[in-house]
């Protein structure tokens, strides 16, 4: 009996530490988290195309210069030919916070799809991108993002397809608690 008393004592013992541990806040965010959309324009170097249309685009930062982007652009022909261009991407993305401004550059790997003209084809590829921009808050739970981004879409006849995007958003801004407090 005098055993199992200095047992569940010593268990009881190692256990009150780690429960004390559990005092600290556990409802704050260790992430920093923006969800928006934006206008787009697209030179494309499929023939002389300048395409426009939409982005959605989230960002979740992680550390306080490390995160990830989600995108999926769709830019779209304004000669009424069908042709479209839609690509979904994912990747890490690096930036720096000054005050209200944080510029970052990104590399992204993805899927394009392309609809060719007049509904000839609609073909998806395997796609590269890189890019950089900056985003600004405006409100505490508001910013604004100027982006430009490289595409490379891989085996796309005859020598792969290039095209280059600028984009002007808005997004929701949750954040976070990223080491010791700072965020933007």
């Amino acid at each position: 009996m005098l055993n199992r008393l200095v047992i569940a004592s010593c268990l009881v013992g190692l256990a009150v530490p780690a429960l004390h541990s559990q005092a600290t806040s556990t409802a704050s965010r260790r992430a920093d988290l923006q969800i928006g959309g934006g206008f787009v324009f697209s030179k494309s170097d499929y023939g002389t195309a300048n395409l426009k249309g939409g982005a959605f685009y989230t960002t979740l930062d992680l550390t306080n210069h490390l995160g990830a982007e989600l995108v999926i652009h769709q830019v779209n022909s304004s000669t009424g030919d069908s042709l479209y261009q839609r690509s979904y991407e994912l990747g890490p993305r690096y930036y720096r916070v000054y005050g209200p401004v944080a510029p970052y550059v990104k590399a992204m790997y993805g899927r394009g799809v392309f609809n060719f003209p007049r509904d000839v084809a609609n073909l998806a590829y395997n796609m590269f991108a890189g890019g950089a921009g900056i985003d600004v808050r405006v409100l505490p739970y508001l910013n604004v993002r100027v982006d430009y981004e490289y595409q490379d879409w891989l085996g796309f006849p005859p020598t792969g397809l290039k095209p280059q995007l600028f984009t002007i958003g808005v997004a929701y801004h949750v954040p976070g608690q990223i080491r010791k407090g700072k965020h933007y």
